[in-house]
């Protein structure tokens, strides 16, 4: 019976007619600008939530590294590969092995969503920080060490609407010293690329 309701049921992302996968905006050029003179040729790169491929490719084609990307999305993940972004479909960092990458990326969703104003689609995981903008920030920094390699290290993405002090404790409590590598105003809040190094 869910089958048949799922089949007839259609999708909000088609009634509202956007996007199922989350494309370059001005975040995304922060962190793969800012990122991609950071990486050096042959590092191996893991680009968490790769969405459209855009920062996977940038870091990629302007560093020589070697970048893989996953998402939760398929049509995400169909996209960064049609973008020549080798992709894996999983959650976050469960398909990898320890020690697996000497960089990982993130732009997480980080806008704080009351309960109420979200929906369920591809958009909502892709846009969606949960209530204090932190639903996928904090399992990434809590899960990071084990990927990392001993002397790996970190770029994240967030807003001032996420709490940055919030941030930098949760890392902190993972063992991470954070710096601020680069940074961008808009009206309503500050965009901040965060490094994240073993302490």
């Amino acid at each position: 019976m869910t089958d048949n309701a799922d089949r007839i049921r259609p999708k909000l992302a088609d009634l509202r007619d956007v996007e199922t996968v989350y494309q370059p905006a001005e975040d995304s050029r922060l962190l793969a600008e800012s990122v991609a003179t950071e990486i050096a040729a042959g590092e191996r790169v893991l680009d968490v939530g790769t969405g459209s491929g855009y920062v996977a490719h940038t870091i990629a084609k302007t560093s020589g590294a070697a970048v893989v990307g996953i998402d939760i999305n398929p049509n995400a993940c169909r996209q960064a590969a049609s973008a020549g972004v080798p992709t894996v479909r999983g959650d976050m960092f469960d398909p990898f092995q320890t020690a697996s990458f000497d960089v990982v990326v993130c732009n997480p969703p980080y806008l704080p969503t009351p309960p109420d104003q979200e929906w369920d689609d591809w958009m909502e995981a892709a846009l969606s920080g949960g209530a204090d903008g932190r639903a996928m920030v904090t399992p990434f920094i809590r899960g990071l060490g084990r990927v990392l390699t001993p002397e790996g290290r970190a770029y994240l993405l967030i807003s001032t609407l996420t709490d940055p002090d919030a941030v930098e404790a949760i890392a902190a409590e993972e063992g991470f010293d954070t710096r601020v590598l680069a940074e961008e105003s808009y009206p309503f809040e500050r965009l901040l690329v965060l490094a994240l190094t073993v302490d």
